[in-house]
């Protein structure tokens, strides 16, 4: 069974890299993101390219109820198995570390 990582701000920079280099790599993909015009377009381009599979979940990670309905609560089973987070979703509070705050 393919191992599954799931990428938050995948739609540019970096989250995006992370994601075909994952693909790459033979790795089935959920991928986070609000702009959802370009996580279809990453999905199209990862499932062309590599033998990976791609799920990909518009919302905004800054609402937590959104978290909840797309990630803990309606995440199909073949997907529930996520063996790599990559947390790179943007727009938080840029406070030093001691300072933040948790929701950020």
């Amino acid at each position: 069974m393919k191992k599954i990582a799931i990428i938050t701000g995948a739609t540019s920079g970096i989250g995006r890299a992370t994601a075909l280099k994952l693909a790459e790599e033979g790795y089935n993909l959920i991928l986070a993101g609000r702009r959802s015009e370009r996580l279809t377009e990453l999905q199209k381009e990862i499932e062309s390219k590599y033998e990976s599979k791609v799920l990909p979940l518009s919302f905004d990670i800054r609402v937590h109820t959104e978290v909840e309905d797309a990630l803990l609560k309606n995440i199909p089973t073949e997907w529930s198995n996520i063996d790599v987070l990559v947390n790179n979703a943007g727009l938080g509070n840029f406070s030093l570390i001691h300072e933040g705050d948790i929701h950020d």
